[in-house]
């Protein structure tokens, strides 16, 4: 019940907190086909700078979060060859890194086992750079970190739509105006210095970048390239994308080569985080019922007063075993998709094959995790691309607390996690994936058990 004294409590996290960030733009000519339908190889170019940014918790056991403008990993080893160079130059453990991917589509291929295609040299040489920028980030985070503070908000985004549509009986992949509304959450993190000064600006948001597509012939961010910028701007300050849960969310209107439609995306995201960041009180304080003031009508006033400190701070990796389907041979699958155009056929028996390489062996696979507890917040991340329930299950289940949701972070398992429902409809996203039904209940399961324990001590 209120009365005089009570607080509407900002959420926040105190410690010692550091930014840095790299430039990670490819080279002119990286191969960039991630569409089955490109009829062409190579980038001519960019359309916004592709950057990699640390953001360091330091302390005697440091947490370092890299956010990276990247595609997603199609070998295992490939994602490895870079996180366990960044651990190793920094004298991190696994469980004090999250590599965390934006997930554009028109990124630079991160496979070398697309090394004999065009443009494929330059694969290899861009995975060096983007461990050796992660480690130069990192290492300037951490020694540059000073006392600061991360106040957590949420805004709303429309951006993001369900993209499971049933066309004449077939399952696509594009925008269903008839399905119940998509997840609008965005989640920020204001980071401040001691003063006021804002050190960045963390953005968690659900939405695939798939604005631009195989018309587009350009590496780009995609719509997470004018985000930054609008924020910036506003800002002076970096902003750090995280991508949520979208396994089954993107922009409504997509698939496209016009870079107009990308930075208009990115423009309505970055208007959204700002809106939220100017309600919040000033930095250090939050909002409480001080007195009541006789006027034509009793007044409750509400004035803003320091907040107390919130300084936990603890990780967990943990695994979750998932079951996997019964896999079809690589022949029948070459048989299944024989009705298709060659390009398109080419690039899924190339994902297929890659996804079997260092993942699957056996009958069922583990499927590692992260949960950080920072503060009054929780970071919560794993490699697949999990349907946006999960970001939703999680944050209903601790209402409190905020809690910042990633897909295609860390470790190997690069699949997508969709609700049964879209195993019963057909959908890409579950034949497209070795694992089973009732997959993302488990994930599910595990983190709720693993943040239970982790906000309890």
């Amino acid at each position: 019940m209120t009365s005089l004294g009570t607080r509407l409590s900002v959420a926040h996290t105190d410690g010692t907190i550091g930014v840095a960030r790299r430039d990670v733009t490819p080279l002119l000519g990286i191969r960039a086909k991630n569409w089955g339908p490109a009829d062409w190889e190579t980038s001519e170019g960019s359309h916004h700078p592709m950057t990699l940014t640390a953001l360091a918790f330091a302390a005697e056991e440091p947490l370092l979060l890299i956010a990276v403008d990247g595609s997603w990993w199609r070998r295992v080893d490939d994602e490895w060859s870079v996180r366990s160079r960044i651990l190793g130059g920094l004298g991190l453990a696994p469980h004090q890194l999250m590599f965390s991917l934006s997930h554009t589509h028109a990124g630079p291929v991160l496979c070398t086992g697309d090394t004999h295609l065009a443009g494929g040299e330059l694969i290899g040489p861009y995975l060096r750079r983007l461990a050796d920028a992660g480690i130069e980030a990192g290492r300037e985070a951490l020694a540059n970190a000073e006392n600061a503070r991360v106040e957590w908000t949420t805004g709303r985004c429309a951006l993001a739509g369900n993209r499971e549509l049933d066309l004449d009986g077939r399952a696509l992949v594009g925008f269903n105006p008839d399905a119940t509304p998509a997840d609008d959450c965005v989640l920020i993190g204001r980071v401040t210095a001691t003063g006021g000064r804002t050190l960045a600006t963390v953005v968690n948001y659900a939405c695939h970048p798939t604005t631009l597509a195989w018309q587009n012939r350009l590496v780009s961010p995609d719509y997470v390239g004018t985000l930054r910028e609008t924020v910036e701007e506003a800002t002076d300050a970096p902003c750090v994308f995280l991508q949520g849960a979208s396994g089954e969310l993107a922009p409504r209107e997509q698939y496209t080569g016009d870079l107009s439609v990308a930075d208009r995306h990115g423009r309505a995201l970055g208007l959204a985080v700002l809106s939220a960041l100017a309600l919040l009180p000033a930095p250090g304080k939050e909002l409480e019922l001080t007195e009541v003031v006789e006027s034509g009508a009793p007044l409750g006033i509400w004035a803003e007063c320091p907040q107390d400190a919130r300084m936990a701070r603890r990780s967990i990796q943990g695994s979750v075993t998932l079951d996997l389907v019964d896999l079809p041979s690589m022949d029948e699958l070459e048989e299944r998709w024989s009705d298709i155009d060659p390009r398109s056929r080419a690039e899924r028996l190339g994902r297929a094959r890659n996804l079997r390489d260092g993942y699957i062996d056996g009958p069922a696979v583990e499927h590692p995790f992260w949960v950080w507890r920072v503060g009054d917040a929780v970071l919560a991340a794993h490699p697949g691309e999990a349907y946006s329930r999960l970001q939703s299950r999680l944050r209903a289940a601790f209402p409190e607390t905020p809690i910042v949701v990633m897909n295609l972070t860390n470790g190997p398992g690069f699949v997508y996690l969709p609700t049964d429902e879209a195993y019963e409809r057909g959908a890409y996203q579950a034949w497209q994936s070795p694992l089973a039904p009732g997959s993302l209940d488990r994930l599910e399961g595990a983190m709720v058990e693993s943040i239970s324990a982790i906000l309890e001590e």
